[in-house]
């Protein structure tokens, strides 16, 4: 007598999961949509430093990111906010940063400028941000709107940023008193300088010229400014 047949059982199969490493995955689509205002900023951002804000089209800079028109409108609905996120990311946020430093260092206020300006180049001199300071010289007159933008975000705000670092030194006694606004462009001056320099005849080799080593410049500068700060005892003649 034959025994009935036994039913086969059905293999387990594991429960379906995406590949996150799938391009169709939505768990890749979602971390390419996180990212992607970031791939608009950076490719925004060489462009700008390479060809200028007018020169530049929203086109380029969509393709550039590898996304459609339409996308790049999606975030930054015409290329004046596209260029303000740009200074709102590499300038805005580093001023931002250097304000919360000056309320919280623990050393020197020559020790703090120091910091502050190696930060700034570091952050700034030493990546595209630097071509921002260029684009702003050659064509912000053309732009009303912008050159508004840009002293509201970047040059009222870096002032205040070394004024009061500056006005922490004179009331530690660490530096002597001297006008604030002016000591604070004396200090960022080269900086600029430096940032132009390199966006223009520094970034063409040219013959009998130099080459100019920004760290070693800003170093020179600081002990110059530095030693000029420093609060001087009172001569023993002084009247009291």
């Amino acid at each position: 007598m034959m025994s009935p047949a036994v039913p086969a059982v059905p293999a387990i199969r594991a429960p379906r999961t995406e590949d996150p490493a799938s391009p169709a995955s939505p768990l890749t689509r979602q971390r390419r949509k996180e990212a992607r205002p970031q791939e608009l900023l950076d490719a925004a951002l060489e462009l700008f430093a390479e060809k200028g804000f007018a020169a530049t089209r929203a086109e380029e800079v969509a393709q550039h990111a590898g996304v459609s028109k339409g996308t790049l409108y999606l975030y930054y609905p015409s290329k004046e906010e596209l260029f303000k996120a740009v200074v709102r990311q590499n300038l805005g946020a580093l001023i931002a940063e250097g304000k919360e430093a000056v309320a919280g260092f623990q050393g020197t206020s020559g020790e703090l400028l120091v910091y502050l300006l190696q930060t700034w180049w570091e952050r700034v001199g030493n990546t595209p941000a630097a071509g921002i300071h260029k684009i702003i010289l050659s064509e912000v007159r053309n732009f009303p709107e912008l050159a508004q933008f840009y002293s509201d975000e970047v040059i009222v705000p870096a002032n205040e940023l070394f004024c009061s670092a500056v006005q922490r030194g004179i009331t530690r006694g660490e530096f002597r008193p001297m006008p604030l606004e002016e000591t604070a462009q004396a200090l960022m001056a080269p900086m600029l300088f430096l940032l132009l320099h390199q966006h223009s005849v520094g970034a063409l080799p040219m013959q009998g010229c130099a080459v100019m080593n920004p760290e070693r410049m800003l170093s020179t500068h600081l002990e110059l400014v530095l030693r000029g700060l420093e609060a001087r005892p009172a001569s023993p003649g002084a009247a009291a």
